[in-house]
């Protein structure tokens, strides 16, 4: 039995989109992408960057989670990233792992200026891969427009690439890596 005219168009507009002579369509892949780490790191901040081409230097606590989209171009493929950013964790708050589920991979962000951050995001990963999660991730050190102020050495982020991360400095006020994480996360999700 034939679906309903308006489930097609549904299904058209999800999952495909139209090339500029509108004859070719081509599949889009979407994937979810989590940005995790603690309080005040620089997700959003990030997301904004990525989304938007801006920096803000307000600081707004983000609550819950907030779900922004944009379409990417990766080895040949189209893809329409879902970023949730998801609000930092602390001692009182603990992120539930159901903000998890569909990821297809994630950025845990850490605040170079904050040696404990770092710490705390490692044991934030160590909840996600105890769940049997087993997703491409990225470490990101951010605010490397202050790496003069920098808590976490070089000493400590080899060791964590000996470790098997794949770490990337990155800076949301400048926009230094920001696109280059979301496209090398990309290409991984992709198997790239």
């Amino acid at each position: 039995r034939r679906p309903p005219l308006q489930s097609q168009r549904h299904f058209q507009s999800r999952f495909f989109s139209r090339s500029p002579c509108k004859l070719a369509r081509i599949l889009m892949l979407e994937k979810k992408i989590c940005m995790l780490g603690t309080l005040a790191v620089g997700k959003t901040s990030l997301v904004r960057r990525f989304i938007e081409g801006i920096y803000s230097e307000g600081y707004q606590t983000s609550i819950g989670v907030k779900v922004d989209k944009k379409s990417v171009r990766e080895a040949g493929q189209e893809v329409k990233l879902v970023l949730w950013d998801i609000f930092g964790e602390d001692r009182f708050q603990k992120v539930q792992a159901s903000y998890w589920r569909g990821m297809f991979g994630y950025l845990l962000v850490v605040d170079g200026t904050r040696r404990n951050t770092l710490d705390e995001a490692l044991a934030l990963n160590q909840r996600v891969t105890d769940t049997g999660l087993k997703v491409p991730a990225i470490l990101l050190v951010n605010k490397a427009d202050l790496a003069d102020q920098w808590e976490i050495g070089d000493d400590r982020l080899a060791q964590l690439t000996q470790g098997g991360w794949e770490i990337m400095r990155t800076s949301a006020k400048t926009g230094e890596n920001v696109d280059a994480a979301f496209s090398r996360l990309t290409l991984k999700m992709l198997g790239k």
